[in-house]
């Protein structure tokens, strides 16, 4: 089967477990993936950028593209994304600017296509009057203040998301989040890494947490943005509990994925509705937006973009627990995964701290992290511990890999891992930083929380 073939008709669901199984790659081609979103403000009056007017989103993709040669992507004949030297920039449906970077070999690469980033969207903005922050949620903004960006499938999804969950449009319009994009080489493999994945992405949520405040207040949670994803579509988030059970692989995988209920169907520069309609359907040649049609693996791909577990499954795995932050914390994600996950000992290290884990543990892990952070217990151990184990596997995986700046031949990747450590040696997170400035020198002022954090 061409694989690689987007157009060509899906006859049978094991095209689609190929598909999965044509990501495998030999650990010398395995690369690092790093995506990660901010809030774009008015620095007048602190509103989210429209999408259109001097001081915009569109201002901003329109700068970056004049001076810095990005080019455009369009839909219907506006511009909505941006791409050079295979990375691009993309908009999220309330404006939030996404960074999905290029595939690099190292943390340095990747750190340093983020500086350059922040560097040239700085450039544009301060042109224009706009800041740029990274949180895992918006402080201050509600529903009423926020933009909807000009992409179809936007359109479609946020009335449904109203629907199927309390705090879906939440998600979409009012939270960021920083993420990397990590290879495998076969299917035990890929389970190992998933599994190791899934088991700790919470203790990472802890870690990243930087979204104490929501709609001007306190929330009483260290990450609101993992509260809103806790109470968003049941059916295509959370923590995947049959990942760990026996059998699990690429067609258990396929399985879930053909339940999900779709979104849309992408036909002719135009978003079908298909919403709850069935994947499974569809390979009947049953689905209402396109009776007696197949899908095509184009069809595929874009199905598997619209399931929001804590870890994903495509031709990669996507790490997807952290809040957004500062450009040290978003270095620090892809050093964190990199050195557990292209490790082997490292990887089975990781393993041995939560294989013991039920499902109930995980589930309830993955629940207290969002309230309490770095203070949360699983049994009888701090999550803090846990964290600690965590970065030192992960240090001593990046010693291992030996990856040299190559401006500074004395530096290596575990460099990238210091902010976490002084996180553990201080017991506190970002977003417990931010709740005592709040308390004290901000004087409860959350305006304050922009020029503190700002790009």
């Amino acid at each position: 089967m061409a694989s690689k073939d987007l157009t060509q008709t899906i006859e049978d669901t094991k095209e689609l477990i190929l598909y999965l199984e044509d990501g495998c790659k030999p650990i010398q081609a395995c690369k690092i993936g790093t995506e990660h979103e901010k809030f774009g403000y008015d620095k007048t009056n602190l509103k989210p950028l429209p999408y259109s007017g001097v001081c915009s989103i569109k201002s901003i993709l329109e700068g970056l593209r004049e001076t810095f040669g990005w080019l455009p992507i369009l839909e219907d004949d506006k511009m909505i994304g941006l791409s050079k030297a295979g990375a691009n920039i993309s908009l999220e449906p309330g404006g939030q600017l996404e960074l999905s970077g290029a595939l690099l070999d190292t943390v340095h690469q990747t750190c340093l296509e983020v500086a350059n980033h922040l560097a040239e969207v700085k450039t544009i903005a301060d042109r224009i009057g706009a800041g740029f922050i990274g949180l895992g949620a918006a402080p201050i903004w509600k529903d009423a203040d926020m933009p909807v960006m000009p992409k179809g499938r936007y359109k479609l999804m946020a009335p449904y998301m109203e629907k199927v969950g309390s705090h879906g449009t939440k998600m979409m319009f009012r939270t960021c989040t920083v993420q990397v994009n990590l290879d495998y080489c076969s299917e035990a493999d890929m389970i190992r890494k998933l599994r190791v994945g899934l088991a700790l992405q919470p203790i990472v949520t802890a870690l990243f947490s930087a979204s104490p405040f929501f709609e001007g207040k306190k929330t009483g949670y260290n990450s609101y943005r993992s509260r809103i994803w806790q109470k968003t579509d049941k059916t295509r988030t959370g923590m995947l509990p049959f990942v760990f059970e026996k059998g699990f692989g690429f067609e258990a995988w396929v399985d879930y994925a053909l339940d999900v209920p779709m979104y849309f169907v992408y036909r002719n520069g135009k978003y079908l509705n298909a919403l709850g309609q069935s994947f499974r359907d569809f390979l009947k040649g049953e689905l209402k937006a396109l009776p007696n049609e197949k899908p095509i693996m184009s069809d595929w791909e874009d199905h598997l973009t619209t399931i929001f577990p804590e870890v994903r499954l495509k031709k990669f795995i996507e790490m997807r627990g952290a809040d957004a932050g500062p450009w040290a914390k978003i270095c620090a994600l892809p050093a964190f995964w990199v050195g557990i996950i292209y490790n082997q000992k490292s990887l089975d290290g990781a393993w041995e701290l939560c294989k013991d884990w039920t499902c109930s543990d995980r589930q309830q892990l993955y629940h207290d992290v969002a309230k309490f952070g770095l203070e949360a217990f699983i049994g009888n151990r701090p999550v803090k511990d846990i964290a600690f184990d965590l970065l030192n596997l992960s240090h001593q995986g990046l010693l291992k890999r030996g990856k040299r700046n190559v401006h500074e031949t004395k530096t290596d990747e575990t460099e990238f891992l210091q902010p976490l450590f002084e996180i553990l040696e201080k017991g506190s997170s970002l977003a417990d930083e931010m709740l005592d400035k709040y308390l004290t020198i901000w004087s409860g002022d959350l305006k304050c929380i922009y020029n503190e954090y700002c790009y």
